[in-house]
């Protein structure tokens, strides 16, 4: 699925599916993938999601979204706004600590804080 905590895979699968369907349009069977999504003036699935997970955690941030997940937005500085969530315990399995790890709360956060 390509939801909020789709996995990697699953994004990367969507992503062929994508790069498969411009290569067949007319005139773009020779171009590689990347200079064929900025001729055809669209994103990569990537950054779709990357954008996607900012515009949420702004709207978060702005009580304009609910923030039933636990994000903490703080003041760091005299504009910047933080995120912090809950950290995933050490004594969790690595598998469990890997999704968290990949989950949206803790890649948006991630993705946030970088802004």
């Amino acid at each position: 699925s390509s939801g909020i905590n789709a996995e990697y895979g699953d994004v990367q699968s969507i992503e062929t599916v994508q790069r498969k369907f411009t290569k067949r349009i007319k005139g773009m069977e020779n171009v590689n993938y990347w200079e064929r999504l900025k001729k055809l003036n669209i994103h990569s699935l990537q950054r779709r999601r990357e954008r996607y997970s900012i515009i949420i955690m702004w709207k978060m941030a702005n009580s304009e979204a609910p923030n039933n997940i636990g994000i903490r937005f703080y003041k760091s500085g005299r504009l910047e706004i933080k995120a912090e969530v809950p950290t995933c315990p050490t004594t969790t399995q690595k598998s469990v600590a890997t999704k968290y790890h990949n989950s949206f709360v803790s890649r948006a956060t991630r993705l946030w804080n970088t802004l």
